[in-house]
């Protein structure tokens, strides 16, 4: 039978905390199977170099009846892997979960019960994050300047523990885009979206596969994947420049005529110069963001390729890209 609840978890190189995470993980699940929730687990290996996949192997033979298995033949990242879980899912909510146990799996029955409400998209804010002080406050600050461009209210987008509803799910496995951020994808997708706050732990072992690289790719992704507003933006600051930039010349030339030719001024023409070729970099750079989604985009290549899926013969198992 389908089960009403499919979560759906990334796993990338977490051999050290994979136990912790079944101890808790499925207890925590069984409990709600008791209250009528039947359920099933997607675990999506994104080419792990460790003992991962093993130990998920090892997993699905113990619990074949709600386990599986998706395994990548190389490392595509976080969102690849959920969109590649989606596409295994068969339950009309979809929790996705972190495998480091910073998001306790107690908690997702808090969202299958908001669920059950009537929303079809349920995001959560940590209630006390327990990470480093640097991290905490650049996602706050990123998370308002990307509210600002994109208006997609997610209060804690660094947090994995979110639910969606079957609705949602099938729209988003509808879309082919190579770069995307799943909760803000769903997010313009959910016709009736909440937040609820939910505990937050220290992770269990292993460390953070988010970079600064990776966190700063992750915020360009989110601008330029859900609006044009930098664009526009950066326009109006062209033009803003071109017209300071004609009467900034009409002084000097008028100043040229009155007082003859200054070399006073030399260092600040130098500073206006430099500071208009950064902008100018920093343009090309912000459209280079926009050329390079749309080469990605209509290369048509696969966004991920599946070595195998580990799940019991009773399936069936919906196609992946």
């Amino acid at each position: 039978m389908k089960p009403e609840l499919s979560v759906v978890i990334p796993v990338y190189n977490e051999e050290a905390g994979l136990a912790k995470l079944f101890e808790r993980l499925y207890p925590a699940l069984d409990t709600l199977a008791a209250r009528g929730v039947s359920y099933e687990v997607v675990f999506v290996n994104d080419g792990s170099r460790d003992n991962t996949a093993v130990i998920l192997s090892d997993q699905f033979r113990l619990r074949p009846d709600v386990t599986r298995v998706v395994l990548f033949n190389g490392n595509y990242g976080q969102h690849m892997a959920i969109l590649a879980g989606f596409e295994a899912t068969r339950g009309d909510i979809v929790v996705t979960l972190d495998a480091d146990l910073q998001n306790p799996p107690e908690e997702i029955g808090a969202l299958v019960d908001k669920m059950r409400e009537g929303y079809d998209y349920v995001g959560s804010i940590r209630r006390k994050r327990q990470d480093s002080a640097w991290r905490t406050y650049a996602s706050k600050a990123m998370n308002r300047f990307r509210e600002k461009i994109t208006r997609i209210k997610i209060t804690d987008q660094g947090n994995m523990l979110r639910a969606y509803g079957r609705n949602v799910i099938d729209l988003i496995n509808q879309c082919s885009e190579v770069n995307t951020f799943v909760p803000a994808l769903a997010y313009t997708f959910s016709r009736k979206p909440t937040e609820i706050i939910v505990e937050h732990e220290e992770r269990s072992a292993g460390e953070s596969k988010y970079s600064i690289y990776s966190l700063i790719r992750l915020n360009f992704d989110l601008m330029t994947g859900f609006s044009i507003m930098p664009l526009q933006w950066f326009s109006m600051l062209g033009m803003i420049l071109s017209v300071l930039s004609g009467g900034l010349v009409g002084l000097l030339l008028i100043r040229r005529f009155i007082f003859g030719a200054e070399a006073e001024g030399l260092f600040t023409l130098f500073a206006i110069a430099f500071f208009m070729m950064g902008v100018i970099l920093f343009g090309i750079g912000l459209l280079g963001e926009y050329v390079g989604r749309i080469y990605q985009q209509v290369r048509g290549r696969p966004r991920y390729v599946v070595q195998t899926i580990l799940q019991d013969v009773s399936i069936d198992q919906p196609q992946s890209d």
